[in-house]
């Protein structure tokens, strides 16, 4: 009688994928996504996934020559210890896709190992393309270690516009962020040539994170990026006119890379920020009125 015996050895390599519980579990799961014009409007033409990575069907509720609306789902709604995620979006010329989510990300406690967690997205524009970026929030638990890492390649006359809207600990039920360290990277080109580059570690044992030439002892952080207005000087008055003076936000323009930043300790606020700042840009930026994802609304 043939027997079938298994057995997983401990000397694996880090890219195995499987229900491991030492420093070598990594878990992994990827997305890939692309978009391209079919007859006047914008598909979604390929998608090829990995594990718990999905999306819902296309939407069209700006009509058929809008922006094609998808949402992006991962069941688990959080990464814990060796997750890796990884996502990539390429709109192809004259294509025009908003991707967002349907709830918040979560990022759990790192496990008794230690082991961290990793996401990177990759956003990949051609010439002519429009891509919007438009995430809820992530929601960083008490103990919380990884990587966030964002990469935006643009070329030609590619338009991008996102956000990322960071909360750190969960203050309402009285558990900050006192352990644990994530680290975001951001890299934005067009034809290869970088315009915008940042690397941020949040270590809440480290001076920086308390310290007032640093995070403040702020709980809740927001980037918002836009590039591809044809005029930023008048875009960037437009936001200080239009949105309530505040502390807690600033915009300024570098390279060509509008920046919009919120470093406070309402997630609510800086949510609402983004909103208001993308209601406000986008008929300057592609000369079409915001139109929310009734995601955002259920």
């Amino acid at each position: 009688m043939n027997q079938c015996v298994s057995t997983l050895s401990p000397n694996l390599s880090p890219t195995f994928s499987g229900h491991r519980f030492d420093r070598e579990r990594h878990w992994a799961a990827s997305l890939n996504l692309t978009f391209a014009q079919r007859h006047g409007a914008t598909r979604l033409t390929r998608t090829h996934h990995h594990g718990p990575l999905r999306v819902q069907r296309p939407f069209y509720p700006e009509g058929r020559d809008g922006a094609c609306h998808v949402y992006l789902l991962h069941p688990p709604g959080g990464l814990v210890s060796g997750d890796a995620l990884s996502i990539g979006a390429h709109v192809e010329p004259n294509a025009h896709a908003l991707l967002t989510t349907p709830a918040a990300n979560k990022l759990y406690k790192a496990d008794s190992q230690g082991v961290a967690w990793s996401q990177q997205t990759h956003l990949n524009v051609a010439d002519g393309g429009t891509l919007e970026w438009l995430p809820q929030e992530t929601i960083a638990f008490d103990g919380s270690k990884g990587e966030q890492r964002t990469t935006i390649d643009l070329h030609g006359s590619a338009r991008c516009l996102g956000w990322e809207v960071m909360a750190l600990g969960r203050p309402a039920s009285k558990l900050p962020y006192l352990s644990g360290r994530i680290e975001q990277r951001f890299r934005l080109t067009r034809d290869g040539q970088p315009l915008w580059l940042e690397r941020q570690p949040l270590d809440p044992t480290h001076p920086r994170f308390a310290g007032h030439w640093g995070q403040g002892g702020a709980t809740v952080q927001a980037t918002l990026w836009a590039v591809g207005l044809e005029d930023d000087v008048e875009a960037v008055n437009a936001l200080r006119e239009m949105i309530p003076a505040d502390p807690c936000w600033a915009v300024t323009v570098r390279h060509g890379v509008l920046l919009l930043r919120y470093l406070g300790n309402a997630r609510n606020d800086a949510w609402a920020l983004c909103e208001q700042a993308w209601r406000v840009l986008r008929p300057r930026w592609i000369a079409r009125e915001a139109h929310a994802p009734r995601i955002w609304r259920t």
